[in-house]
């Protein structure tokens, strides 16, 4: 048996006058959630916002879930927030609008993730920090082919170009992942305001520092503004502990 202490917080950033992200940290039911939305201040902001809604719905009643319940509920709703963005943006009128999103949920002694975008998801384990998610983004794919490199895309002119979003098509290819939890592993769930400011070395630096998950994450967010803040950043922190 094991139990999640978390913490979560999202900042403006520097540079911008409204925040797109959203996040909902719901330890009862064991699952926590990013959402970094697209298409500028009130379409992006409702993107989000749906996605948290439709997530804390699909989820409610959920305690005491098995693995298998866990994944079928997190494929539902992704699809479900996809539908629901759509019919907004029709409904007003809009388009391109949308969001990147991570899903954790636990499920004793396991987790399932699912994710769409460039927000990610990391687990730190025994001093090691891993990236779980791959981001849905067109320097991702060039990375891959080997056409550049994991620095070079950092500052690519097309770094914010994202394949793939919640609420952009009819159709929705989720990544789900699932894998076995430890006592002591430390979940990362974050928008893409901490990584296109910091790299993964700076985070595992930070993460790796014996203090609280606040002091934690305080310092991830205060890391990102201080190398120039250009995002909304998001960050929540979710550590497994035995009980």
């Amino acid at each position: 048996m094991f139990k999640v202490n978390s913490f979560g917080m999202t900042d403006v950033g520097r540079v911008r006058g409204h925040n797109e992200d959203a996040f909902i940290s719901e330890p009862d039911l064991g699952l926590w959630a990013v959402a970094d939305g697209m298409g500028g201040e009130e379409r992006g902001e409702a993107a989000s916002q749906i996605f948290m809604e439709t997530v804390q719905e699909v989820f409610s009643g959920s305690a005491g879930r098995s693995e298998e319940e866990a994944y079928q509920l997190v494929q539902r709703a992704f699809g479900l927030a996809n539908q629901r963005i759509l019919e907004w943006a029709q409904e007003k009128q809009v388009s391109r609008m949308g969001c990147t999103a991570e899903l954790l949920v636990f499920s004793d002694p396991s987790y399932v993730l699912g994710h769409v975008g460039d927000s990610r998801t990391y687990r730190f384990r025994q001093g090691e920090l891993k990236q779980l998610t791959r981001d849905h983004s067109f320097v991702q794919e060039q990375v891959d082919r080997g056409f550049i490199t994991s620095a070079e895309a950092r500052t690519h002119f097309s770094r914010n170009m994202i394949l793939r979003a919640v609420g952009i098509d009819e159709t929705l290819a989720v990544d789900l992942l699932r894998g076995t939890c430890f006592p002591g592993d430390l979940f990362l769930l974050c928008s893409d305001g901490l990584t296109s400011a910091i790299d993964d070395r700076v985070i595992q630096t930070s993460l790796a520092r014996p203090a609280g998950l606040d002091q934690k994450t305080d310092r991830l967010i205060g890391d990102a503004n201080q190398a120039g803040g250009h995002d909304n950043i998001t960050v929540i922190l979710c550590e497994v502990e035995a009980c």
